[in-house]
């Protein structure tokens, strides 16, 4: 026989409280099995299964319609749970993206007209941020007389937000939207660019072949990160054959820029590094390439790829200093 359960057993079951399974009663959703004779609802186990079902359905967002149709079979669950899903991820990307405002607020001392423009960055659909980046460059880059491929170089240089990005990712875009709009930033950059690359030797290091040249003394030294950081010590063969490739290298670069070719100079370069790091702040202290830095690390957050790390960079070049002192 079908056993019957009164509506505060069925409450009890399905956690759904006394009045919404009446309210569900009353709409037609899941009518009561039977009546006692006093007139009480009474539900089996199939109504309470569907019960069951519409509080789940509730919870994730289905609506009276849609419950219906697929208590009733118009629509599938499969179909409903398509649907539902893509609702959830719009509302999680907008509250990502409220979230990222939010907390840029809280961090900066932001005005009403600006939390308008930020609510408009986070927005923006990838060919707008394409069109800012580039206006961006076109204005840095104007009347730069340099190799095309450096200045294609720098333009490659460009976030792109993924499809579900991070709270962090968002605050870093609006950051990053904010400075390429920001004349004071973009004509300090410019004025940078120009003085860096104004002269002759400047030309030269932005050229093609001083590019393949770099781009190579970069994988020399990506080679001893790698190294270090997979524990190889530095008084093995292996450390001083790559500190050895590594100070070639500089002073291949150094060579094509001045025509002298001085390995022992670079060798001692390195081995005389300086752990304490004061010539990379004498570096970072120069107003257009910590402008530069900012704008790359801004872009490494956007794009989910690893930022300089100077910390890194300096156990990896004292790791090479003691490989050629083993060897001195």
């Amino acid at each position: 026989m079908n056993e019957l359960y009164s509506i505060g057993d069925v409450a009890r079951r399905t956690g759904l409280s006394v009045s919404a399974i009446r309210f569900y009663a009353d709409e037609g959703v899941v009518t009561p099995t039977g009546l006692t004779d006093g007139g009480f609802r009474l539900y089996d186990v199939h109504a309470i299964a569907r019960l069951e079902l519409v509080r789940t359905l509730r919870d994730l967002g289905a609506g009276l319609d849609d419950i219906r149709r697929v208590l009733a079979a118009e629509t599938t669950l499969h179909d409903l749970a398509v649907t539902h899903l893509r609702l959830v991820e719009d509302r999680l990307r907008q509250f990502r993206a409220r979230r990222a405002v939010l907390r840029t607020i809280v961090r900066q001392h932001t005005t009403t007209e600006q939390v308008s423009l930020m609510r408009k960055l986070v927005s923006m659909s990838d060919d707008d941020r394409d069109r800012l980046v580039d206006r961006f460059w076109d204005f840095v880059t104007d009347g730069l007389d340099v190799h095309p491929g450096y200045v294609e170089r720098l333009y490659s240089l460009r976030p792109h937000l993924p499809e579900e990005p991070s709270t962090e990712q968002l605050e870093a875009w609006i950051e990053l939207a904010e400075i390429v709009q920001d004349e004071e930033f973009r004509t300090a950059l410019r004025d940078f660019f120009h003085r860096t690359f104004g002269t002759e030797q400047g030309r030269l290091m932005a050229s093609p072949e001083m590019m393949a040249r770099i781009e190579r003394h970069r994988t020399l030294l990506l080679e001893a990160r790698a190294s270090q950081q997979a524990g190889v010590s530095s008084d093995s063969p292996q450390a001083r054959d790559i500190a050895e490739r590594v100070a070639a290298g500089s002073a291949e670069l150094v060579a094509a820029m001045t025509g002298e070719y001085d390995v022992g100079r670079a060798r001692r370069g390195i081995v005389e590094f300086d752990g304490n790091g004061e010539a990379a702040q004498r570096m970072a202290a120069v107003t257009g390439l910590k402008l530069l830095t900012r704008y790359q690390s801004l872009v490494a957050t956007v794009n989910g790829t690893p930022e300089p790390d100077p910390e890194r960079a300096a156990a990896v070049r004292e790791w090479m200093a003691a490989a050629l002192r083993q060897g001195a």
